[in-house]
This record gives structure tokens, C-alpha cells and sequence, in this order.
């Protein structure tokens, strides 16, 4: 008994590990490498007390394992990872990566003072989204705009200023779960209104419609069906339609299309994706997408429509709780800016990159890859695979790409473990027990980092999972 305790008062004090070299110069904030020397001080007095060990850790022993556990610990907050699924907007992975002039401009708003509502001209108070706007309404054709911080945001404001206390009608084919529990059906009960259904899941009609307008109906609403397909024997009313039947009987059409297409995806293989522009110019009163998905720009909410509808919304109370922070705001604005030009759109905005690149130049691509791969003194081979637009776009619609397919000693379930739990994790996918990385959706400025990462674990031999 004397002689545990004695080697419990051999334990070195927290104030003298935290002056320790190796803790000094860790880069760790002080609170977190002082709990994780605390724990690994707990750690070492149970052992000894259990009898596990018989001698007292050195301290540059003890030093080493606080910081293992504190950079284990940091690796569990939100951080960057290499996306090699081939998913495009992978909504579990961030979504839209934004472009390097919109990420500046966000850097720049975040780390200094900004004309946020800062007028230079008047010397006085302005809007923090007026130019936005403008930029909005001049590449749509729109009267008016508006933006929040996401789409089920934009959906919940027009919904409660424009239909409370009245009835909305939707068609049963489009009653959709949109993602994370967000119910068209739930979101009209919370914003106060009465969901009359019509027609079926498969076929709707605008006389469905019709029939089912009363005088407590205050709005139609249109849902695009982003995230599934309904084919075979099917029938669905057009914005043309419905915003004749809602003219005629002064009732405003909403459309939400999602994904928020600004230009044509035609060119890229992208043909059921709804096309803002000609919405509007199709008679709907109000549009409301994502600004993280086809466009490529951060997570906000886009309304765009009538002026009346819009400047109802914009005086809601509702509207301030909803509101964009400084950083979306200057993001979007510069993303916005190269539309006026869909060539430098598709070179700058990352989502448009990816859907664009062609499959020969995919394939060169991969070779590349496999090439960095081989100079570190690894194996690999490219394998013909497929990609995906991914959050909630184009169901079904597939892309042609190419990946590469590291080759070692390693199972693909032991590869793709050990990648995805790298400092930057490595995340790709499994097919026909080959672990793919799809370059869709990487960045050549990643090519070194994912050789080296590749090399450092395909030489280790496969063990138990």
C-alpha cells in the first residue's frame, strides 16, 4: 500500500505539464489542452491504483498523449473534408462549395466592418440586400426579390404573409417531405392556413384546382418534386395554367422549384430541372428556392415574384427573424455578379464546374491521380463510374465520370474507414467491392494530399474491423 502511494505522489502536477515544451508549443487553446492533461493525469492514477501499471509516466510521455487526445478531440468538430462520392450537392457534406471570389467576400465581411447597411454615398443608413436584389431581378426578369437564410425559411414566410388564415391549395402528388421532417402539409398548419388537397398522387388537373376554389382560398401552391419521381400514367397542372385560373379569380400561384436553376442545365444534361426565368414569365406570382444548390452559392432562401407579394413579406415581423447574416449576403452578391456572364459562371462557380466537365476530361483527370498516387510509390487504376447532382436535384439523372481506385493490401471497407477517419477525411464509395474516389467531385489541389493519404495506409495489412 506505502509503495502505491508513493507512486501516486511521483504523478507531476497540472501546473508543471502545462509548462511542459511540447504543451507549450501544442497550438491548442489553453482550456482544451488543460482538460485533456487532466484527463490523461486521471487516466494514469486509475492504472496505478489498479495495479495495470507500476511506474509513473514520463512527462514528455504524459505530454504527447494530451496532445493526441486533444487533437482527437478538435477532429470532432465541424471541419473540411475531400468529397470523392461523385455527389455533387451532398447535402451531408456541406452542399454547394462556393467560389473563391464569393468565399473572399464573405472572408472579408466576416473579419472587418462592412457596408452591411451603410449607405457611402448619403453617408447614412441603407439596405443590407438591396443590391442583391437588383442583381436577383435583373438576371430573372423578376419585379421583386427578397432573401432569407433557406429555402423551408423562404417557403414559411411567403406561406404565413400571403395565406394565413385561409385555405392553400396543393396537388396530393405533391405533398412531398422535402428533408430533416419539413412536411408541406405541417408547414401550412404552422403557418396558419388549411391544406385543401386535390387530384391524385399520380394525376392532378387544373379542374381539380378549380372546383376546389372558394372565397376562403388564398393562395394555389405549386411543389416541384425535386427529390423523387412520380412516371408511368401521370398528369400535372403547369404554372401557365394555374396562373390563369389564378388571375381569374385573384389568387396568387407559388411555386417552390427547389434546386433554383438561374440558367439553362440543358447543356449539361439536366432537362426536368425548372428554369427561374421562365417560371416567372409562365405567370407564377412567387418562386422560392435554395441559393446552396444549382446555384452555387451559400444556404439561403430566394423569393422572387410580384412586388405586392414580395413587399408584403418584407414588412412581415416574421421577415427579421428569418434574415440573412453580413457573410451570405456578401457571398451571394459576388456568386450573383458572374451570372451576368454564364461562360465565367461555369469557370468560377464550383457546382457549375462539376457539372460541366466533360467525361474525357474526367478521365485525364483521373489519370493525373493515379499518377500522384504512383510518384508516392502507390498503385491505382481509373474505373468508368457514375455521378449524381445530389441535393434533392434531378432524381434519377446519372453522369458519366471516371474514378480512381486505389490498389493494396487493404479491403475496400478497411480503405474507406481508414480514409474517412484521416485529419481531413478522405470520404468516397463502395462499388462491386472496389473503394472509388470519384474526381467529379474533388479538387486537383487536393491530388497531393489524398496520394500521400492513399500510400500511408493501402501498405498496411488488413486487419479485424
Amino acid at each position: 500500500m506505502q509503495e502505491k502511494e508513493n507512486l501516486l505522489r511521483k504523478i507531476p502536477h497540472m501546473d508543471k505539464l502545462i509548462k511542459h515544451e511540447i504543451i507549450a508549443d501544442c497550438g491548442f487553446y489553453r482550456h482544451e489542452i488543460t482538460e485533456a492533461v487532466r484527463d490523461v493525469l486521471s487516466d494514469v492514477r486509475e492504472t496505478l491504483i489498479s495495479g495495470k501499471s507500476e511506474s509513473v509516466p514520463k512527462d514528455e510521455e504524459i505530454a504527447l498523449r494530451a496532445t493526441y487526445l486533444a487533437s482527437k478531440r478538435a477532429q470532432k468538430c465541424m471541419r473540411r473534408v475531400i468529397n470523392g462520392t461523385g455527389v455533387i450537392l451532398h447535402s451531408n457534406l456541406g452542399r454547394a462549395c462556393i467560389s473563391q471570389k464569393a468565399a473572399s467576400a464573405a472572408y472579408d465581411a466576416a473579419t472587418s466592418y462592412s457596408t452591411l447597411e451603410y449607405d457611402t454615398k448619403k453617408g447614412e443608413r441603407g439596405s443590407r440586400t438591396s443590391r442583391i436584389e437588383k442583381f436577383l431581378c435583373e438576371i430573372t426578369e423578376a419585379k421583386s426579390a427578397l432573401v432569407v437564410n433557406n429555402n423551408a425559411a423562404a417557403v414559411l414566410l411567403t406561406l404565413t404573409s400571403i395565406a394565413s388564415g385561409g385555405n392553400i391549395i396543393v396537388s396530393r402528388g405533391e405533398l412531398v417531405e422535402i428533408g430533416g421532417s419539413f412536411r408541406v402539409p405541417d408547414i401550412i398548419e404552422l403557418c396558419g392556413s388549411k391544406l385543401k388537397a386535390v387530384g391524385t398522387t399520380n394525376k392532378t388537373k387544373v379542374s381539380d384546382y378549380e372546383s376546389s376554389v372558394d372565397e376562403y382560398t388564398k393562395a394555389i401552391l405549386k411543389v416541384h418534386t425535386s427529390n423523387f419521381k412520380v412516371v408511368g400514367f401521370t398528369e400535372s397542372a403547369s404554372v401557365k395554367e394555374l396562373a390563369k385560373l389564378g388571375k381569374s379569380n385573384n389568387i396568387p400561384v407559388i411555386e417552390d422549384i427547389g434546386s433554383g436553376a438561374l440558367i439553362d442545365m440543358g447543356r449539361y444534361g439536366i432537362t426536368d430541372e425548372p428554369l427561374v426565368r421562365e417560371r416567372l414569365k409562365n405567370g407564377a406570382d412567387i418562386v422560392t428556392f435554395s441559393g446552396d444548390k444549382l446555384l452555387g452559392g451559400p444556404q439561403c432562401g430566394i423569393i422572387l415574384g410580384s412586388k405586392k407579394c414580395v413587399d408584403r413579406m418584407r414588412q412581415h415581423p416574421m421577415y427579421r427573424a428569418l434574415r440573412c447574416d453580413k457573410m451570405t449576403i456578401a457571398a451571394l452578391e459576388a456568386t450573383l455578379r458572374v451570372y451576368f456572364d454564364p461562360r465565367l459562371a461555369e469557370m468560377e462557380i464550383p457546382v457549375l464546374q462539376m457539372l460541366s466537365a466533360s467525361e474525357s476530361e474526367l478521365h485525364e483527370k483521373a489519370k493525373r491521380l493515379c499518377g500522384e498516387i504512383e510518384k508516392c510509390g502507390g498503385r491505382a487504376e481509373t474505373e468508368e463510374t457514375k455521378s449524381v447532382a445530389g441535393g434533392g436535384a434531378v432524381p434519377g439523372l446519372e453522369l458519366n465520370s471516371y474514378a480512381v481506385a486505389p490498389q493494396g493490401k487493404l479491403s475496400a471497407s478497411a480503405l474507406e474507414s481508414k480514409l474517412r477517419k484521416m485529419e481531413v477525411p478522405i470520404i468516397g464509395r463502395i462499388e462491386d467491392d472496389k473503394f472509388l474516389l470519384d474526381v467529379r467531385t474533388i479538387f486537383e489541389d487536393d491530388f497531393e494530399y489524398i496520394s500521400g493519404a492513399i500510400v500511408s495506409v493501402t501498405t498496411q495489412e488488413d486487419a479485424p474491423m
